[in-house]
């Protein structure tokens, strides 16, 4: 069952400067990499590239965009091209407490200006050429597995952090403004092993959460919007040199529909364009504002230049939709799911520790980015998927994106 859709236009907060009057300090400062996926999908397993007008065609492969590019600088040290950023090489396992107080002190490669990367940073290094590890069997490393990192830069290791394969999770300093699982301080990760972001509690009654830890350091303006509305329903983001839709599809479709829909737009060369696409999951992590949070600010973590459509979510509460990217999240059982974005809460079915009860909350944070299966009926999900009941809702909104020419 679809969800009931109600439209609503987001307040905006005071108004944007016109083209002519917009600082030039940080254009073209948040360029975003490419996310190296390179094989086109239907909703199970990998196609021929689909031509326009065809079923599929738009999908993240189809498109080229800044390509990933590193110098090891063999001081221990990475350098990335595109981003300007510089990383470490290595990394060391740690609680977030550990990083914050370690990274004070930090000398490597006789810098002394390293910090603890926000999550726009850190997400820049993922790489969707990778294939979950996620299976049954979370004790042993599954035959398809491929990292989300590039190995042949960084230091990578399944299970570095936990006693799962799965436990890869980069910290980042971007700290949850609302609360997970109910009352849990969080902070964002990503995770380089199942190709997700997740707001993870920064202790439990299991003890404070240990973290793969990479330190950073170099362009601060990485990450930092630079909206201009333009007047014709459109938005410019002069810091990544994208434009953006104002209004969101107004209703939810499946992967394939999403992709249709698009070229139908296309067709019709909406607000005078014709080269609109689906974004792909690192141009729509762009538009994440991890500033604000639904429950707290009663705002979806986006900047209000943007119209967001309002939903009833699985326990009849107020949220936001999920968006899609053009982006396959390829697992251990083909292509069959597709990234998307929580802009509200990510909501999942937790059992509660107090009287085992299935439970609807916020499990992972608005900002994070999980995948749903391209097809099929949300109701056969009726308390989620994985280890947090991951809500499954299928039918997704999109939001537009094209290259400011």
């Amino acid at each position: 069952m679809r969800r009931q859709i109600l439209s609503f236009s987001m307040v905006l907060w005071g108004c944007l400067m016109p083209a002519e009057a917009q600082t030039t300090e940080a254009i073209g400062q948040y360029p975003i990499v490419d996310t190296g996926q390179k094989k086109c999908y239907n909703n199970q397993t990998e196609i021929t590239a689909p031509v326009k007008g065809e079923a599929f065609y738009g999908q993240d492969a189809q498109f080229d965009g800044l390509q990933p590019s590193y110098t090891d600088n063999g001081d221990g040290t990475i350098t990335d091209n595109v981003t300007g950023l510089m990383w470490q090489k290595g990394f060391e396992v740690m609680t977030y407490a550990e990083a914050v107080e370690k990274v004070r002190s930090f000398n490597q490669a006789n810098y002394t200006d390293w910090r603890i990367p926000t999550i726009k940073e850190a997400y820049s290094l993922i790489l969707f050429s990778g294939v979950d590890v996620s299976a049954r069997d979370m004790s042993k490393l599954p035959p398809l597995a491929i990292p989300f990192i590039d190995t042949n830069y960084f230091d990578f290791e399944y299970g570095a952090n936990g006693d799962r394969v799965i436990d890869t999770q980069m910290l980042s300093s971007t700290l949850y403004t609302g609360k997970t699982m109910g009352r849990n301080t969080t902070v964002f990760g990503v995770n380089f092993a199942d190709g997700r972001i997740k707001g993870y509690p920064v202790t439990s009654p299991r003890g404070d959460k240990m973290f793969t830890v990479r330190f950073v350091r170099g362009n601060h303006d990485f990450g930092k919007n630079n909206f201009v509305d333009n007047g014709d329903a459109t938005i410019s983001d002069v810091a990544t040199g994208l434009m953006w839709t104002k209004e969101d599809s107004r209703k939810g479709m499946n992967w394939e529909e999403a992709l249709a829909w698009v070229q139908q737009m296309n067709e019709q060369n909406y607000l005078g364009y014709s080269d609109w696409r689906l974004p792909n999951a690192k141009e729509l992590h762009s538009l994440v504002d991890y500033s604000v949070s639904q429950r707290v600010d009663s705002q979806p973590a986006i900047n209000p230049v943007f119209e967001v459509t309002k939903i009833k979510d699985e326990g009849n509460g107020d949220n936001v939709p999920f968006y899609w990217t053009s982006t396959t999240h390829v697992g251990q059982r083909g292509g069959r799911n597709a990234v998307y974005f929580c802009f509200g809460e990510a909501m999942g079915f937790m059992k509660t520790r107090r009287n085992n009860n299935v439970q609807l909350m916020d499990v992972h944070g608005a900002g994070a980015q999980r995948s749903d299966p391209k097809a099929g009926n949300p109701d056969d999900f009726p308390q989620g998927h994985g280890p947090q009941g991951d809500v499954i809702r299928i039918y997704n909104f999109v939001r537009m994106v094209r290259d400011i020419k």
